[in-house]
């Protein structure tokens, strides 16, 4: 029989609203077995967790970045074997130590590991929902869509969401174009001629986004008349819960 593994007191906060989990000491040994350890669930150093060993006197650490986080607990429900146990493990320690910090904190750390758990969780495929724009109520359905990298302006990196819905019967084919920017990632959209209006296909556009992320994107209006709805890194988080975005959103996301 396996046994539990005896974990050290991590430190588990917040800065500036993101959840911080770190393990501090002045023995070089215990950094290295932590960093052993989180190798073993599943994490890469600078993609999942920060490393440093101690020198000059002070303390190292490891870090485990927010993303570190995600993939644990994704890890906790998909991985197999020792790599699900360990995980298992580990998202229930730093649970418990968040508890311990306080409700704030606990609330962050538990919101941060179901949106881990639930990547990869749903389908765009066969979508449907009901949202609400400025009032008025549109039916979303979705038939499909994907995600993939490209390049910007400049060769500056780029990943494009597709995403192909009806919304109150109108087919279109709406484009989110990420770019590594403020909270790392904005997305725009100006609408074309489409039924209605650049103001009707734009609202159309804000309910497939409110619909599939639970959140209503910031709406620009340009002087040109060009419409433009941004999102931000949240949009991008809850677009990693769906199967057809999951793989290349996290990658995004963890580089």
């Amino acid at each position: 029989m396996e046994t539990r593994e005896e974990w050290p007191k991590y430190h588990v906060g917040l800065i500036y609203g993101v959840p911080v989990v770190r393990f501090n000491s002045t023995n070089p040994e215990s950094i290295e077995r932590e960093a052993k350890r989180l190798w073993e669930v599943g994490l890469e150093v600078r993609r999942h967790f920060a490393l440093k060993l101690p020198e000059g006197g002070r303390a190292g650490y490891v870090y485990i970045l927010k993303e570190g986080l995600a993939r644990t607990a994704w890890l906790s429900i998909n991985g197999s074997g020792k790599r699900r146990r360990l995980a298992a493990e580990f998202v229930e320690h730093v649970l418990r130590r968040a508890r311990e910090e306080g409700w704030e904190i606990y609330e962050k750390v538990l919101e941060a590991v179901k949106a881990g758990r639930a990547r990869g969780s749903l389908r765009l495929r066969g979508f449907e929902g009901v949202v609400e724009v400025e009032g008025r109520k549109h039916v979303v359905k979705v038939i499909g869509g994907g995600a993939e990298f490209g390049k910007g302006r400049g060769g500056k990196p780029l990943l494009r969401i597709i995403i192909t819905a009806e919304v109150d019967g109108v087919r279109r084919v709406y484009e989110m174009a990420f770019s590594r920017r403020f909270r790392n990632a904005a997305a725009c959209h100006a609408a074309a001629k489409a039924p209605g209006g650049r103001e009707a296909d734009s609202e159309r556009f804000i309910a497939v986004i409110k619909a599939l992320t639970g959140r209503e994107p910031r709406v620009h209006r340009w002087g040109d008349g060009i419409i433009v709805v941004e999102c931000v890194k949240e949009h991008l988080e809850a677009l990693a819960r769906y199967a057809e975005l999951a793989d290349v959103v996290t990658k995004w996301l963890e580089e």
